[in-house]
């Protein structure tokens, strides 16, 4: 069991404990995805008013659009060999990263909530205790399955990729038993609002992912290729994903109102009764098991990021380890039983709510990795407030703030619509906004400012210096030998 206890926390992976290929990101990508929640929002675009054949297209465009921002902050976890959010800290600062690390623990409490919910449906259905049991039930084995840790995480992921592909062939056959596809796929009327609504929903989707991608690929070797990460990432991402939600799109066509507040139920009843029934139950809660791991995790990182800029804390033990995942269960089981009766509507706007707040963040942090940096840091300087990147980088910060401000007035959901909402014909356009405002800000901005970013990849905190005997010449770093005899021998 000790082997497979993850030990590391927000410190950097070592050479020698690095492991797995490029693949793996694939397998574990596509299991996130063929899941319940996912078929929820693609359901999202038809319940809302696109044709089904738009919302197909719809949802197509934005899980490529924001998959391919997604895999590139994927392909920074071999070369950093660090979780996500704690490079923030090379942009925002030490302790500035906390600004966009507290929303993202909102993003992690939200989808394990809204999680908990559809999968406390399967798991209350299949053990005859109700939803509420199910629901603490499923919180339960979802935190010994995060405390474990990495390994775990990819195993499930693995699983995952197989049992749920294999169920959603057999639903959609099923499905299209039930109904004509050329009939659903009929009605082209196109209307650009419901279009971007659909592209919004799925773009926001896998923009979410981005805070904690690199989480998963930090462990794959250093040596392994940037671009083959990306791909295996994007493609398991974006299949997983478009097949969950065009078959959510297709079901709630076909569905109508007895899909919405039933979404379960009527999965589950595609596949018949007898055995398959208890099977699919099944099925949906290892799909919401693998992604509602991957939340608590990411959630649990964030947390001890967010709290180590301020303790200097770089090391994390068990029984620490375990109190922060126990506060996200507690938190998100909360907020799931407290929203499971007014699901859909709260999602949708959920959603939509990521997308504002992350696509600054994910503008700043690819910009500088990608075009300031390009890739170099110093990584030990990550846990020094007093070190080259400081404990506050105002300039990041603003950009942020301004990426934020720049989204409102194109924002378009149940509590609040922006102004410029109606003159575009009710269109959601604020996370294209929210991408391209602060990318170009922030490189216009940080291209000066470049005497914090080290000529190359700093790994390792240099040794410590002693000084020398006085008279007999400079300081001579610890654990090295005096010039003289490294050359004498």
């Amino acid at each position: 069991m000790a082997g497979v206890v993850e030990r590391r926390s927000i410190d950097v992976v070592p050479d020698a404990e690095r492991h797995g290929r490029a693949f793996s990101q694939f397998t574990l990508w596509l299991g996130a995805n063929l899941q319940i929640t996912a078929v929820v929002t693609g359901a999202l675009a038809v319940v809302f008013g696109a044709p089904a054949f738009w919302a197909v297209f719809g949802l197509l465009l934005g899980n490529l659009l924001g998959g391919a921002v997604m895999a590139l902050h994927s392909a920074q976890g071999p070369r950093l060999g660090l979780p996500q959010m704690i490079s923030s800290r090379a942009q925002f600062g030490v302790r500035g990263a906390v600004v966009p690390l507290a929303l993202v623990i909102v993003m992690y409490i939200g989808f394990f909530a809204s999680g908990s919910v559809l999968a406390g449906q399967a798991v209350g259905e299949l053990t005859h205790l109700g939803e509420t049991p199910g629901i603490v039930l499923f919180t339960l084995v979802t935190a010994v399955a995060a405390a474990v840790g990495y390994r775990v995480i990819h195993a499930l992921g693995r699983v995952a990729s197989l049992v749920c592909a294999l169920a959603f062939v057999y639903l959609g056959f099923r499905l299209l038993e039930r109904a004509d596809l050329a009939e659903l796929l009929a009605e082209r009327a196109f209307s650009f609002p419901v279009f971007l609504l659909a592209v919004s929903l799925s773009a926001s989707w896998q923009l979410a992912f981005g805070p904690y991608v690199a989480d998963y690929s930090r462990y794959l070797p250093r040596s392994t290729s940037a671009r083959a990460t990306f791909w295996w990432t994007l493609g398991g991402s974006v299949l997983g994903s478009q097949w969950s939600m065009t078959f959510g799109a297709l079901a709630a066509a076909a569905a109508g109102p007895a899909f919405v507040g039933h979404e379960v139920g009527y999965v589950v009843g595609l596949g018949g009764a007898g055995l398959m029934a208890p099977f699919l139950y099944f099925v949906i809660a290892l799909g919401k098991l693998t992604i509602n791991v991957l939340n608590t995790y990411g959630g649990f990182m964030s947390m001890v990021t967010g709290v180590s800029g301020f303790r200097g804390q770089r090391e994390l033990g068990p029984r620490a380890r375990a109190g922060y995942i126990a506060a996200i269960m507690v938190v998100g089981t909360a907020v799931a039983l407290a929203g499971k009766d007014s699901f859909l509507t709260s999602f949708k706007d959920f959603l939509l709510f990521l997308l504002t707040a992350f696509t600054p963040w994910s503008a700043i942090n690819l910009v500088d990795y990608y075009l300031v940096a390009k890739e170099r840091y110093d990584l030990p300087a990550l846990s020094d407030p007093q070190g080259r990147y400081g404990a506050w980088r105002w300039r990041a910060l603003a950009v942020y703030a301004v990426g934020l401000a720049a989204q409102f007035p194109f924002l378009a959901t149940h509590f609040y619509t922006g102004p410029l909402v109606d003159p575009l014909g009710g269109a959601d356009i604020s996370w294209l906004v929210g991408l391209a405002v602060p990318a170009v800000l922030y490189w216009l901005l940080a291209r000066g400012d470049t005497a914090h970013i080290p000529e190359r990849t700093i790994l390792t905190a240099p040794p410590a210096t002693l000084p020398g005997p006085r008279g007999t010449g400079p300081a001579v770093p610890t654990g090295t030998e005096p010039p003289a005899e490294a050359e004498a021998r």
